[in-house]
């Protein structure tokens, strides 16, 4: 079993005493735990249903959609049945705390809104380098 326990209905926890994250292992329902063959096959099951949302994710990263949403909502069925995956969520949650308290930052947003403006001015005077010595015309002729 992948809960780091053989007794059925036993969650492993992480040991660092936090008490409001959520104990690891299975999700599944006690009926379920308690026969080994329904229990794989429900992770199995559990598996590909992720897989497939995960690859669907994938798919979606260079096509429209949301691609980081829907691979980190695969990994979250994931989580439902593997310690793993409840792992990297909970290092992905707190990555992206950290992340965002990092953003918040008064020094880090002013530095974001000068480097932003820098950038906006280069663009328009490129722009409009561009008008100025080309017009509205394309730079290349076509020909019908």
């Amino acid at each position: 079993m992948n809960t780091g326990s053989d007794e059925s209905g036993e969650v492993a926890t992480t040991g660092d005493g936090a008490n409001n994250e959520r104990a690891l292992g299975s999700r599944a329902p006690e009926y379920i735990k308690a026969r080994r063959a329904l229990h794989m096959s429900w992770q199995v099951g559990v598996f590909v249903v992720g897989l497939a949302v995960v690859a669907a994710g994938v798919v979606m990263l260079p096509l429209p959609g949301p691609g980081w949403l829907v691979i980190f909502g695969g990994m979250a069925i994931w989580a439902t049945e593997f310690v793993w995956a409840q792992l990297v969520l909970r290092w992905t949650k707190r990555k992206v705390t950290e992340a965002a308290q990092r953003a918040l930052d008064p020094k880090v947003r002013r530095r974001n809104i000068i480097l932003t403006s820098v950038g906006l001015v280069i663009v328009a005077v490129l722009v409009g380098v561009y008008l100025w010595k080309f017009g509205l015309v394309m730079p290349w002729s076509i020909k019908e």
